[in-house]
């Protein structure tokens, strides 16, 4: 279990639960979740709304459309990795060619200064996390920004010259204490209102930091 003098676990955490853990959602469970192994279970925080002293986990399965929503209690996580503790990472010698592990070593050093908690999360930062291999030659680079203090516009066009560069594709979610959103949507320019990601729906919004649920 987590100690509680750590905070709660929040989206693109990895948890890894313990042995025979139960992940529950409510629904039939697919085949390839209840037939995959328990021993070394990663699951990653998904955007969701939880009961008290339960988090929302999906599941990625060994092929790439096989990803599952469900719950599991907290008692049951054995450890949480943060993004960005993977920033710093790298592959094993024989994976560092392929092109999203590249980008990524590229953008450490040009993010290094930027002063927002970053990481890699998807396929990247569940192959470092757990050393299972998760990324394929044409695999995207996708990380996860944290952004508490809103930023100007301008300063989301200057990131994402930056990140765009990298020798792969990147896409950029920004996470406020609202909701999460796409980097180069926002840089984007002549855009108002863009796509933000809450954990009941997804809307337009034209401030991704004072957003609500109830915004129309």
């Amino acid at each position: 279990m987590l100690p509680t003098s750590q905070p709660s676990p929040r989206v693109h955490d990895l948890l890894l639960l313990r042995p025979g853990a139960v992940i529950s959602a409510g629904v039939e469970t697919p085949p390839w979740v209840d037939s995959s192994s328990n021993d070394h279970r990663w699951v990653v925080v998904r955007r969701a709304i939880a009961k008290d002293g339960f988090v929302a986990v999906g599941i990625r399965g060994i092929e790439r459309h096989q990803r599952w929503g469900g719950f599991v209690d907290l008692a049951d996580v054995r450890e949480r990795v943060r993004p960005s503790q993977l920033a710093s990472h790298r592959p094993c010698p024989t994976r560092a060619a392929i092109p999203a592990f590249g980008a990524l070593v590229m953008l450490e050093k040009q993010l290094t200064n930027c002063g927002l908690d970053w990481g890699p999360v998807g396929s990247v930062g569940f192959e470092l996390a757990t050393g299972e291999q998760a990324v394929s030659i044409t695999s995207d680079l996708d990380l996860a920004l944290f952004a508490p203090i809103p930023f100007a516009r301008s300063a989301a066009r200057d990131l994402w010259n930056v990140i765009s560069a990298a020798p792969a594709k990147v896409d950029v979610c920004v996470e406020t204490p609202c909701c999460g959103f796409s980097l180069e949507e926002f840089a984007r320019e002549g855009t108002e209102r863009f796509l933000v990601r809450l954990p009941a729906n997804r809307q337009l919004a034209a401030d991704p930091w004072t957003v609500s649920a109830m915004e129309v």
